[in-house]
C-alpha cells in the first residue's frame, strides 16, 4: 500500500477516534444530570406559568397538564442539551461555547416538549384511528404527530418567554463558565 493509501485508510480511524474522545469528555456527571434536570424542568413550567399569569391570569382549564409537560420537556431534554452543548463546545472560545449551549439548549428543549405534546396530542385521537400496524395508521400516526408539533411552534414556544428566554440566556452563561479547564 502507498503512503497516500495509508493515510487515506487511517484517517477515518483517526477521526473516529477523536471524535470518541471528545464524546468522553462531553459525557456529563451524575450529579449535573441529577441536579440539572429536574432544576431545568422547574425553570422552564415557571417560565410557562407566568407567560400563561401575563396573558390571561392563568385562567386556563389545562393549567396543570401544561405545567406538567412543561416540566417534563425540561427534564427530559436536560442530558441531551448537555451532552450536545458540551460537545460542540470542547476547545473553543467563550463565545462560541456560550452560542453552543444556548443553541442546545433551546433546540432540545423545544424539540423534546413539542414531542412529549405529540404524543399526548396522539393518544387523544387514537380511539379515531385505524389498527396500529396498518398503512392507514402510520398516514395517521405521521400527520397526527406533525400538525400537533406545527401547533406547539406556533402556539407553545410563546410560553416560554419572557421567563424562559432570560433562564436559557443565564443557565448559557452559567454552563460557559463552569466547563472544566481541560476541556475549553
Amino acid at each position: 500500500m502507498s503512503a497516500s493509501g495509508q493515510a487515506i485508510a487511517t484517517a477515518p480511524r483517526s477521526l473516529t477516534h477523536k471524535a470518541a474522545q471528545r464524546l468522553r469528555l462531553a459525557l456529563p456527571g451524575l450529579w449535573e444530570l441529577v441536579l440539572g434536570a429536574p432544576l431545568w424542568g422547574l425553570m422552564m413550567a415557571v417560565s410557562a406559568l407566568a407567560a400563561l399569569y401575563l396573558r390571561n391570569g392563568a385562567e386556563t382549564f389545562h393549567l396543570k397538564s401544561i405545567l406538567i409537560l412543561f416540566f417534563c420537556g425540561g427534564a427530559v431534554s436536560w442530558p441531551f442539551a448537555l451532552l450536545l452543548g458540551r460537545f460542540a463546545a470542547i476547545g473553543r472560545g467563550r463565545e462560541t461555547r456560550f452560542a453552543a449551549f444556548f443553541l442546545c439548549l433551546t433546540l432540545c428543549t423545544i424539540a423534546v416538549t413539542a414531542i412529549l405534546f405529540a404524543l399526548d396530542y396522539r393518544s387523544f385521537y387514537t380511539r379515531w384511528h385505524a389498527p396500529f400496524g396498518t398503512g392507514t395508521w402510520a398516514y395517521q400516526f405521521t400527520f397526527t404527530s406533525a400538525s400537533a408539533i406545527y401547533q406547539f411552534i406556533v402556539m407553545g414556544i410563546r410560553l416560554y418567554l419572557p421567563l424562559g428566554f432570560a433562564a436559557l440566556a443565564l443557565t448559557s452563561l452559567w454552563l460557559t463558565c463552569r466547563m472544566p479547564k481541560q476541556q475549553r
